[in-house]
């Protein structure tokens, strides 16, 4: 194998009151709030009113956490919008994602290795179509972040393989503990969709990535 590295809401939660008035957000708190006022108001004791001050306050309670609730709905909605800009302005590129598969095509195959947090020692794995493993290279010692390399396309005893896919698997520890390492693929930004809430890419292979999974933009 020869190697060419480079390193590269806070919300308001649903109570009840006495009055069996349902609050689930700022602006029901602040009804519900205005309704159990009026009623105070009209079975107080006129021998003892109550505070103005106090009344006041609460009111500027309820308004701020009203006022919260909608900043964080219209921080939400931007953050929404910005990552689907992101991700479309990533359409057509080429990116390099987490992936186990490697194509082995005119005697070489080019993948990515990430360690996020680094490792003393790190071990590429790759098998053959039947998942038998054909060659396996301690990389040694790898700081935080990726690096990428090309396979020749030979097996632990130095003979060629035939062209056609295979797989790689990554293991890396770091002070006897196992630690988190990830093959890296290449593939070309298809589309983008939104999958239970997440901004996804769709890849030209048929997979999805997360835009956080992204390692790489070429």
């Amino acid at each position: 194998m020869t190697v060419s590295s480079t390193s590269s809401t806070t919300g308001t939660s649903s109570t009840s009151t006495g009055n069996n008035l349902a609050i689930t957000n700022g602006t029901d708190l602040q009804s519900t709030f205005m309704q159990l006022l009026v009623a105070q108001l009209q079975n107080q004791d006129p021998l003892n009113p109550m505070d103005n001050s106090q009344m006041t306050s609460q009111l500027a309670q309820i308004n701020t956490v009203n006022g919260i609730q909608q900043l964080n709905t219209t921080m939400s909605s931007m953050l929404t919008q910005n990552a689907a800009t992101q991700a479309s302005s990533m359409i057509g590129r080429t990116v390099q994602v987490p992936s186990s598969n490697l194509s082995l095509a005119s005697g070489t195959a080019n993948f990515g290795v990430s360690v996020p947090t680094g490792a003393d020692d790190v071990v590429v794995t790759i098998k053959n179509a039947a998942g038998v493993a054909v060659r396996t290279v301690d990389l040694g010692q790898m700081t935080a972040g990726s690096g990428n390399y090309t396979w020749n396309g030979k097996d632990d005893k130095g003979n060629q393989l035939a062209d056609g896919n295979y797989t790689i698997g990554v293991a890396a520890t770091q002070g006897g503990k196992v630690v988190t390492a990830n093959a890296l693929g290449t593939d070309k930004v298809a589309g983008v969709t939104i999958n239970n809430g997440t901004m996804q890419l769709v890849l030209a292979s048929g997979g999805t990535a997360k835009l956080s999974d992204v390692a790489s933009i070429q």
